[in-house]
């Protein structure tokens, strides 16, 4: 697939001094002079109805049109795939990078990266952008590894009890990075969604009933709430630092999902 013109910058403000044709490479120009007209207007009517719709009907679009083109270069690319797969053994994540798996994430992913901003024209333009990058683009589609990764890992502390992560935390080098930067936010995330809500939190016993309770959220509430606490930048970095240091994250399966609550004791 042709991209945009590379020499030219695409930025809102730059677009509004430029002509559309400057942004379209010659190649297409001329495969669109050389369309009937009814061909034409089949052009028009696609472009008018994509940049009208909401986004997650965007989405909806693009996944189905180029989901299918997008998995097959995601796992003909061996080493991100690897590295992935690795730190998935490590961490015990049961995922598989299956198709199904790919595509849903795909669209996650979009739709992810939109809702980070807040100025809805350059929303739209960035949605669109960021289809053409992870098709075109291979550090983007590099990119998308590393969210999936560190969405993963989000994932599971997500459901981690407040023990659990009190035990995840101690294992790490920097305790204070994993503590303000995914524990705390996920915490009040829990908090604020009634997943586990504490009650009489000075009271010893109280305390213990809260701190062990592992939080009950469904896969579709799970993707959400990860969205709504983190950014795609968050998600996608916690990925790309253990792909380039497995050892960024420190992990013993079985210090940390002891069923022994000893540690309530000590604290």
């Amino acid at each position: 697939m042709t991209t945009l013109n590379p020499t030219i910058p695409v930025d809102s403000e730059h677009l509004k001094t430029i002509s559309i044709f400057e942004l379209i490479p010659q190649e297409v120009l001329k495969w669109i002079n050389d369309l009937s007209w009814e061909e034409r207007r089949y052009i028009l009517s696609l472009c008018h109805l994509i940049c009208t719709v909401p986004l997650d009907k965007q989405a909806e679009f693009l996944d189905n049109y180029t989901a299918d083109s997008l998995v097959l270069k995601l796992l003909q690319e061996q080493a991100p795939k690897d590295w992935v797969t690795r730190s998935f053994k490590k961490l015990h994540i049961k995922q598989k990078l299956t198709n199904t798996v790919l595509k849903g994430y795909i669209k996650q992913y979009y739709i992810h990266s939109t809702q980070d901003l807040r100025s809805k024209p350059d929303r739209d333009i960035k949605y669109l952008e960021s289809v053409l990058h992870l098709i075109n683009d291979p550090e983007e589609r590099n990119n998308l590894f590393h969210y999936i990764l560190g969405s993963e890992i989000i994932k599971m502390l997500f459901q981690m009890s407040w023990l659990q992560h009190e035990r995840f935390y101690r294992l790490q080098k920097n305790q204070e990075y994993f503590i303000n930067h995914y524990i705390k936010p996920i915490q009040h995330t829990h908090r604020l969604n009634g997943l586990i809500v504490p009650k009489d939190e000075t009271l010893f016993f109280a305390k213990r009933d809260y701190f062990i309770k592992k939080p009950d959220i469904r896969d579709k509430q799970l993707t959400e709430l990860l969205m709504s606490t983190f950014t795609t930048a968050q998600v996608s970095n916690l990925g790309f630092f253990i792909s380039h240091n497995l050892d960024f994250v420190m992990f013993d399966y079985d210090s940390i999902f002891n069923s022994e609550p000893e540690c309530i004791f000590l604290c």
